[in-house]
């Protein structure tokens, strides 16, 4: 590994129960659920939950690097999916709601999000 990579680790083990695994990231530990069992977060919701959280995250740093005003952040994320085969999404639709900053700003900040 060099100098210049950073090395995000996450393990995930099977349980008892079919269908559901641990997961820990540092010293963080986390049930996820396949689709089927669907009792905690499932993977799916972990996959869109962690594009999400970096559209907030990248939102916010850009907004304070560039000056801009934002009070607020919010990242929905829907994951579109057919029922015959759920392992696959058909597409993926992201809707951010941006309080503080006009449009102009708002579409910049999301502009910064889309390209990475």
């Amino acid at each position: 590994m060099s100098d210049n990579e950073i090395v995000n680790t996450v393990r995930s083990a099977s349980t008892s129960t079919v269908g559901r695994s641990l997961n820990t990231v540092g010293q963080h530990h986390f049930i996820i659920d396949s689709a089927s069992l669907h009792e905690e977060i499932s993977s799916g919701d972990a996959f869109l939950a962690g594009i999400s959280s970096c559209g907030v995250n990248v939102v916010e740093a850009a907004a304070r690097e560039t000056g801009v005003p934002l009070a607020r952040t919010e990242v929905t994320i829907d994951g579109i999916r057919k029922r015959q085969d759920p392992t696959i999404f058909d597409r993926i639709e992201v809707q951010f709601t941006l309080i503080g900053p006009n449009q102009a700003e708002a579409e910049a900040l999301v502009g910064i999000w889309q390209k990475r």
